[in-house]
């Protein structure tokens, strides 16, 4: 695929990843194995609040096409295809979700040096379409997206961003939720292996004046160890611990609490994942 601007998703993914990625309030394991076949296979339990869920996933590749399919407790089976070059610099990804045949999707991706497009529509009667274009090069890239109802006529969403990237660091502005909410990032990464760093988002929503700013880090204690913390103007401080226990195998620690109400319970998570 092409070094070019990304997909307009990928405007402002690096700071939101380490201000939410790994984050959380449950308890959950996961065990995946591989074989010399091509073939993954993952089991998940997961524990929120009284209730206990779980899933059973299989991921199959060979060239340039991958399969994975999922079961969970609610007896619901996810699959995706996905095919990498079926046409030059695309990505094509269908989905379904079974009983519900109306979950069907269809997604294309177009990867140029200075562009990158996506068109995903859904299969059913009344179909939601989701356009995306993004230009620029790999250290800047202006983007927008779109979403229409086609049954109703009318716009789902329209968003649009920019974004700056350097090797150290990378800044971002969005305009979201229909022009409601504009988002500004910035992330500085402190080593060339990018396991340190610093970031700061602001939040401005116009339709209840209200601000939201937030302060984060990453730091890696040493090569298997990294710790995360986060704080917002509202009180909610974060913090987790990220230990790999052998390669590709990791135990994770989060908590959060809320600084202005320290009478409430804080929330702490447990994430296990093996993979051998």
């Amino acid at each position: 695929m092409s070094k070019g601007p990304g997909l307009f998703s990928d405007i402002g993914k690096k700071a939101k990843d380490l201000l939410t990625k790994d984050y959380s309030s449950d308890q959950k394991f996961t065990i995946s194995t591989y074989s010399d076949a091509g073939v993954a296979l993952t089991s998940t339990a997961v524990r929120k609040g009284g209730l206990t869920s779980g899933d059973v996933a299989a991921q199959w590749k060979y060239r340039n096409t991958v399969i994975d399919v999922k079961v969970d407790t609610d007896n619901q089976i996810s699959t995706t295809f996905t095919l990498t070059e079926l046409l030059p610099s695309t990505k094509t990804i269908a989905t379904l979700k079974l009983p519900d045949y109306n979950s069907g999707k269809l997604e294309v991706q177009y990867f140029h040096d200075h562009a990158a497009f996506s068109t995903a529509f859904a299969l059913n009667k009344s179909p939601t379409v989701d356009l995306s274009a993004t230009i620029g090069t790999s250290g800047f890239a202006f983007g927008v997206e779109a979403g229409y109802e086609t049954k109703l006529g009318s716009f789902t969403k329209y968003n649009a961003g920019i974004s700056v990237t350097k090797p150290e660091s990378s800044a971002t502005i969005i305009l979201a939720d229909k022009g409601d909410t504009l988002r500004a990032s910035y992330i500085h990464h402190l080593d060339l292996l990018k396991r340190s760093a610093g970031v700061a988002e602001i939040t401005r929503r116009f339709s209840t004046n209200e601000n939201t700013f937030t302060v984060g880090g990453l730091y890696a204690v040493d090569p298997l160890t990294i710790v995360k913390a986060r704080l917002n103007n509202h009180g909610k401080l974060g913090a987790l611990l990220q230990h790999e226990l052998k390669p590709k195998s990791v135990l994770t620690i989060s908590g959060e609490f809320d600084t202005k109400a320290l009478e409430k319970n804080p929330k702490f998570g447990l994430t296990l994942a093996l993979k051998h």
